[in-house]
């Protein structure tokens, strides 16, 4: 694949997952904590999910990018572990349930701040300088660390796919979780209405 049309793809995707929470910044917070049920996130806990991970990914990838000793490329090759990684984090219609670490669990922390969508829009606003300083530097040569394991390194092309494509992901369930928040608020058809 091209480096450019890589990078073009990942920078469209951000911008898309940052204009998608800039509208849930416009929405009452009621319907950013209301939640499905007890195990399930609301909005603002999709978001805290997704801070989480960028708390660990944008110092790596910028420490990397910094530190590259690796000229640009006009090619980008996934490697297999990072493109497994990668497409595991698409959205499908039926999508595969995973287990979050701990960590990055925010279930019930009590979130009832729109700081939590300032922080991801921030977030995101980095990852496009970051992309825009990767076009100076070999995705496939510079490697990163992942958040689950020191001893495992990506691409740095592939560790990009992973993050946004997570962040695509989560914030369709926070979409989902919006949309499920709405359905619960309307009165039922047998539910008196005077």
């Amino acid at each position: 694949m091209k480096t450019q049309e890589l990078i073009d793809e990942m920078i469209d995707l951000t911008n898309q997952n940052m204009n998608k929470v800039r509208t849930f910044k416009a929405l009452p917070i009621e319907n950013l904590i209301q939640k499905q049920n007890a195990e399930s996130w609301n909005v603002l806990e999709c978001i805290d999910h997704l801070n989480r991970y960028g708390d660990f990914y944008i110092p790596e990838i910028e420490a990397r990018i910094k530190n590259s000793s690796y000229g640009e490329s006009e090619t980008f090759k996934s490697g297999l572990l990072g493109n497994y990684f990668a497409k595991s984090m698409l959205p499908k219609e039926k999508l595969n349930k995973m287990k979050t670490f701990k960590s990055m669990n925010p279930l019930n922390c009590s979130l009832t701040d729109q700081k939590v969508l300032d922080k991801f829009i921030n977030q995101q606003e980095q990852i496009l300088e970051l992309l825009e300083k990767s076009k100076k530097i070999n995705l496939s040569k510079v490697k990163t660390s992942v958040s689950i394991s020191k001893w495992i390194k990506l691409r740095l092309g592939d560790t990009f796919r992973v993050v946004l494509y997570h962040n695509l992901r989560h914030i369709l369930q926070a979409e989902r979780a919006l949309h499920m928040a709405q359905i619960n608020d309307e009165p039922s058809i047998n539910e008196d209405t005077k």
